[in-house]
């Protein structure tokens, strides 16, 4: 899976993900570190991929726009969790969500569920 990560998240994710097979990049590595909302999103959208953030802000930017893509996945209450746990969460939970980002999703993963919710909202 393509998976973009939002400046909130740590270049380390990028990485663990990356030696997990999949293609994941982190914002400033691309230039995009003071970039918006907005453009984080488009970014995301062009090149097809899943955007993780602990941003709410994306969610609304979707339900405004009535967009079906880009997928995000939101990481909510975990900034207190090692990376290597976030890395390890994002794995275990990826086969049951992984249709859902296929087809346009906001998937939020809270301490203790996750929460998928098709796009367009």
């Amino acid at each position: 899976m393509r998976f973009l990560l939002d400046q909130n998240q740590s270049p380390l994710l990028a990485e663990l993900l990356n030696n997990a097979g999949h293609d994941a990049i982190h914002v400033r590595d691309i230039g995009l570190r003071q970039a918006t909302d907005s453009e984080i999103l488009s970014q995301a959208k062009r090149e097809q991929r899943v955007l993780i953030s602990a941003d709410t802000d994306f969610g609304e930017l979707l339900a405004s726009s009535r967009d079906h893509t880009p997928s995000v996945l939101l990481l909510r209450r975990h900034d207190r969790r090692r990376v290597q746990a976030v890395a390890e969460l994002i794995l275990a939970n990826l086969d049951t969500i992984t249709d859902d980002l296929d087809v346009g999703a906001i998937v939020v993963f809270d301490q203790d569920r996750v929460r998928i919710r098709r796009l367009p909202i």
